[in-house]
């Protein structure tokens, strides 16, 4: 891809942004760098080499601008991973799902031949019978009361109609797990930042972990080669819960299921939280990506294992922490 265009939406997101930062280091050969968001991009992160463009995914002028720039390689990073206060079940399914079907017209219409899109691992949905490790070939079934989980069920279905329809436009999915890092913040670091974090009677919680930098070396790599097909992005084994709140120096908080269930049910009705009594399924059944075929197959080693991201995350989290007076 030496001297292609690339262009990468959701670019001033957590990973977008670090994305192109790599990209502008020239980590990989590529040649003009289009950083596009619906947010105008800060000054300080503006770099000679890249060109910023505002723009929503779901806009109808993204077609013009993807003929207009002629990309070889797109990346979608574009997607509503933390809502907001004030979102809606609506807007996410807007900007998840019909942003990324607009992406993919684009591309079509601009004659992209590649695209390497960002799906996640909750894809595979929470489920009790989920197997202890889950790879790439196991059924893509999200949850519908998590709008995350259902919206990335939605858009592989779109993605495997698009592989049959449109093979000229190869694709690259990585399904990526939990990611951490020094400035991460989300639902599950917030699980973790509680004096004593929530555990479910009678489960593990295992989480697989996988460093922001492996995210970015993923995508990388993905630009850099030939190779397609459909990649779980994690690090190398996992931690329960209990095991993740041993190395922060507390114990968990055991709930029954039922009990947790119950309180999450009033706590949302009264507005005072909102999460409702699914999450107890999102902490209960959570999946466990196997990462072999990305070793094996896209050739990707992860450079931390899932408890080296932990690590690497909680130290920063207690350099970060204001210091007593």
């Amino acid at each position: 891809m030496n001297a292609a265009t690339v262009l990468v939406t959701g670019a001033g997101g957590y990973l977008g942004s670090q994305l192109v930062a790599a990209l502008a280091a020239g980590r990989v050969p590529v040649g003009r760098i289009i950083a596009a968001d619906v947010l105008e991009a800060p000054r300080e992160r503006h770099h000679p080499s890249v060109e910023h463009v505002t723009i929503d995914v779901r806009s109808p002028a993204l077609i013009d601008l993807f003929e207009r720039c002629r990309p070889a390689a797109v990346v979608h990073l574009a997607s509503i991973v933390t809502p907001g206060k004030h979102s809606s079940r609506e807007f996410e399914y807007s900007v998840d799902v019909l942003g990324t079907e607009n992406v993919l017209k684009a591309c079509l219409a601009a004659g992209v031949g590649r695209i390497i899109v960002s799906s996640s691992g909750a894809a595979y949905g929470y489920h009790a019978d989920n197997p202890a490790w889950i790879s790439e070939d196991q059924p893509i079934r999200g949850n519908q009361a998590f709008a995350y989980a259902w919206h990335k069920r939605l858009v592989e279905e779109m993605l495997a109609r698009w592989r049959i329809e449109h093979p000229e436009l190869k694709q690259v999915v990585l399904r990526i797990g939990t990611i951490l890092g020094a400035t991460v913040k989300n639902q599950i670091t917030d699980l973790f930042e509680r004096p004593r974090p929530l555990a479910i009677k009678g489960s593990d919680s295992p989480f697989v972990f996988i460093w922001d930098q492996d995210v970015v070396g993923c995508i990388l790599r993905a630009l850099s080669t030939e190779t397609t097909g459909i990649f779980n992005v994690a690090g190398d084994g996992a931690l329960t819960i209990h095991e993740i709140a041993a190395r922060l120096g507390t114990r968990c908080r055991v709930l029954p299921a039922w009990a947790l269930q119950g309180a999450l049910a009033v706590l949302k009705a009264s507005g005072l939280t909102q999460y409702g009594p699914e999450q107890v399924n999102f902490l209960r059944y959570r999946p466990v990506l196997s990462n072999r075929r990305l070793k094996e197959e896209f050739g990707y080693v992860p450079r931390k294992t899932s408890v080296e991201a932990f690590e690497f995350w909680r130290a920063a989290r207690q350099t970060a922490a204001p210091r007593a007076a």
